[in-house]
C-alpha cells in the first residue's frame, strides 16, 4: 500500500473518531480493498461475509482505537479474526468436498489455489495469508492472531506442508 494511501486512511480515521460522519463513511470505503484482502482467501466463499462483519467491528469499535497510526494493524487483527470466524462457520454449516486438485499446467491457476486454500482450517489459512500475501513475519503474524510466536510457526510449517500435498496430489 503507498505512503500516501496509508496518509489517507489515517487522516480519515481521525477524522471518524472525531465525529465527522462522512469521513467515516469514506474510511469505511477506502478499507473495503484492503479487508476483502485479507477476508477472501481466509474465509474462501464466506469472504465477502467476513467482509462486512469486519467492516461492521472497524465501525462499532473506530472509538477504541488509541492511535490512528495503527489503523491498519489494528484492521487486520479484526480482518482476520472476523474471517476465521466465518470459516468456522461455514465449515460447521457445510460437508467439505475434497475434490481432485487440477495439474499444474491448469490455465485457471487462481482456481486451483483457492481450491487448495480450502482444503486447509481457517487457522492456517490465516496464518499463510498472514504471513505470505501480508508479508508479515511469524511474530507479527502471532500477534495479529493472538497466539504465541511458536504456534504461529509450527502453524505455518504444517499449512505450507498441507499446502504442498494437496497441491502435487
Amino acid at each position: 500500500m503507498s505512503t500516501e494511501r496509508r496518509e489517507r486512511g489515517v487522516a480519515l480515521a481521525r477524522a471518524a473518531r472525531g465525529g465527522d460522519t462522512l469521513a467515516l463513511h469514506e474510511l469505511l470505503d477506502h478499507l473495503t480493498p484492503y479487508v476483502a484482502r485479507i477476508c477472501d482467501p481466509i474465509a474462501l466463499a464466506d469472504g465477502p461475509d467476513a467482509t462486512q462483519e469486519a467492516l461492521l467491528a472497524v465501525f462499532r469499535s473506530l472509538r477504541s482505537l488509541k492511535d490512528p497510526q495503527a489503523l491498519y494493524g489494528w484492521v487486520r487483527a479484526i480482518a482476520v479474526r472476523e474471517a476465521v470466524r466465518a470459516a468456522r462457520r461455514a465449515a460447521r454449516d457445510r460437508p467439505a468436498e475434497l475434490a481432485d486438485v487440477p495439474g499444474r499446467g491448469d490455465p485457471q491457476l487462481a482456481a486451483d489455489i483457492a481450491d487448495v486454500l480450502a482444503r486447509l482450517s481457517p487457522e492456517h489459512r490465516a496464518v499463510l495469508v498472514l504471513r505470505d500475501v501480508e508479508g508479515l513475519d511469524e511474530e507479527a503474524a502471532a500477534a495479529v492472531l493472538r497466539i504465541p510466536a511458536g504456534t504461529a510457526k509450527s502453524r505455518l510449517h504444517r499449512a505450507r506442508t498441507s499446502f504442498r500435498k494437496a497441491w502435487s496430489a
